[in-house]
């Protein structure tokens, strides 16, 4: 059974940081192009970030680049979003996701960030 599990979400104060990880199961994770996704209230789901296979290459939504980073440790099936300089607007649930792009595959129950101004 695949399995995705977020953690690491919290409150946080504009300007501050969280790093999420994603523990993962049921699959072969190194196999695996993954992807972190968000939803905010009232919103549908915005592609966040990418990384490839092997964790050597990433992309970001034009609202994150240069404040978050996507990365990966294959040895431990687990997925990591750095956030820094949050913003009001980043608040959401974030989900990690496997595979890219839509319709997304799997992705976990999600973690909530909330930033506050």
């Amino acid at each position: 059974e695949v399995q995705l599990v977020e953690s690491g979400g919290g409150l946080v104060q504009s300007g501050g940081s969280l790093r999420l990880s994603c523990a993962t199961s049921g699959f072969t994770f190194s196999s695996y192009v993954m992807m972190w996704v968000r939803q905010a209230p009232g919103k549908g789901l915005e592609w966040v970030s990418t990384t490839n296979r092997g964790g050597t290459s990433s992309t970001y939504a034009d609202s994150v680049k240069g404040r978050f980073t996507i990365s990966r440790d294959n040895a431990k099936n687990t997925l990591y979003l750095q956030m820094n300089s949050l913003k009001p607007e980043d608040t959401a649930v974030y989900f990690c996701a496997k595979g890219a792009g839509w319709p997304i595959s799997a992705r976990g129950q999600g973690t909530q960030v909330t930033v506050s101004s």
